[in-house]
């Protein structure tokens, strides 16, 4: 059995590549006993850039629970928001250098405790020198709030053999008109036209697969949450492919916590949405983070399928627990086609 468990980590084609998908790691630095289970998942994800062909990371936001919190109640989290940040920064430092990692802020990465404001540390931490990868695939990136350029809106471009070219956009929290409307001028230009665009954000779907209509309990604003993100950006956008984030989150079955639709554009050419997250799943809002449950998208060299997959290299790394690596029901494991 573990023979053949190991020989799954392999691509199921050779001509493939793969993108990891990190669902929301909020409560495995809230606490700080849960570091470590985020930190073996990406340090997981160095072991397999080579087996896996992994040519990037994406992470759905919520990197901290909270932004800027000095005293914790010890209930939901026992670090500060400083401990907080300096751990996700440590997780992902075990990337650096080593493989390109895109990151979307989440609410809880703004204001205080959840998006009060657009004040966040998410620039002091993740900035373009920390990781030298970056600079080969770096493209573009929209001013924030505060007129500065950050990563929090991000273009990155990828060339590939069977997909052609790729571009990956990631986008600040419930992002304003001006990171819509930054992402959308990009898309369009002449040089990107024919790139196929992965849009990475955070709250966008439900977890039954509707797109969210608004969140009155943030104050943040100006805001777009999913409806007005598909209508003003993608929507009448032609090479929008997919769209990927995180965010919503139940204390229940793993079907309750991801969700997937498809619909077409303006164009007429179809768009896959999946919604992954994962921090219930280790025993609640209070429990272990999310289990190491991650999400292996296998790039086809066909050039149009991705084979998707959910697995925990927490469960993985023993041979008593790898029997439940791999999570297989049909809203786990599936393929999506994506048009040329």
């Amino acid at each position: 059995m573990q023979a053949q468990l190991q020989k799954n980590l392999v691509l199921t084609d050779p001509g493939s590549f793969s993108m990891i998908v990190l669902p929301d790691p909020q409560s495995y630095v809230k606490f700080d006993y849960n570091q470590p289970l985020f930190e073996l998942m990406t340090a997981w994800i160095v072991q397999q850039a080579g087996p896996l062909q992994i040519k990037a990371v994406l992470c759905t936001g919520d990197l901290v629970e909270q932004n800027d919190l000095l005293i914790p109640d010890g209930i939901n989290g026992n670090q500060t928001s400083r401990e907080q940040w300096e751990a996700s920064s440590k997780a992902f430092q075990r990337l650096d250098h080593k493989v390109p990692y895109m990151v979307a802020t989440g609410n809880h990465d703004y204001g205080y405790r959840k998006a009060e404001n657009h004040s966040t540390h998410f620039p002091a931490y993740f900035y373009v020198e920390r990781n030298s990868v970056w600079k080969k695939h770096l493209i573009d990136v929209c001013n924030n709030v505060e007129g500065k350029p950050t990563l929090e809106n991000a273009a990155y471009e990828f060339q590939t053999d069977t997909w052609g070219n790729l571009l990956i956009i990631s986008l600040e929290f419930a992002p304003r008109d001006e990171a819509l409307h930054w992402a959308k001028e990009l898309c369009m230009q002449e040089k990107y036209r024919e790139h196929r665009v992965i849009l990475l954000t955070h709250s966008y779907l439900e977890a039954d697969g509707t797109r969210i209509q608004e969140e009155p309990k943030y104050l943040i604003h100006p805001a777009n949450y999913g409806e007005a993100i598909w209508e003003k950006l993608i929507y009448p956008v032609s090479n929008i492919r997919l769209l990927i984030c995180g965010h919503r989150c139940n204390l229940g079955s793993f079907e309750e916590n991801v969700s997937f639709r498809e619909e077409r554009n303006i164009a007429g050419k179809s768009i896959s949405q999946m919604m992954f997250n994962a921090q219930t799943a280790g025993g609640g809002y209070h429990g272990n983070g999310g289990d190491g449950w991650l999400r292996i998208l296998e790039f086809m060299p066909d050039g149009k399928t991705i084979r998707v997959k959910t697995y925990s290299p927490l469960f993985g790394i023993l041979p008593t627990t790898q029997s439940y690596a791999w999570r297989t029901d049909p809203y786990d494991e599936f393929e999506i086609i994506i048009e040329k």
